[in-house]
């Protein structure tokens, strides 16, 4: 688990949210929930493109701020890893 720092913004119709220490990583909502939520899936999102590509994450700035936001808090980066293992039918030869 990395813990960031998320910013969010009101803003008409709703709020704008973003990773401070996370470029890309930025979202909105229709309100503080719906945007916690839709930030927590682009920081998710944006995580895993980084890591398919080969690029490292950034580190985290708990330095980091922005004070055009409204709120800013903790949010937390879990990624799981797994293998998956397929089984050939007997004497199937897999090229």
């Amino acid at each position: 688990m990395v813990q960031y720092k998320a910013g969010y913004k009101y803003v008409a119709g709703g709020v704008h949210a973003q990773v401070l220490d996370f470029p890309a990583a930025i979202s909105c909502g229709t309100d503080l929930d719906d945007a916690r939520r839709m930030l927590g899936s682009a920081l998710i999102d944006v995580a895993e493109t980084l890591l398919g590509l080969g690029e490292p994450l950034p580190r985290p700035d708990p330095s980091a701020t922005d004070p055009e936001m409204d709120l800013e808090e903790p949010i937390y980066l879990h990624l799981s890893a797994s293998s998956a293992v397929v089984e050939e039918p007997a004497g199937v030869v897999v090229p």
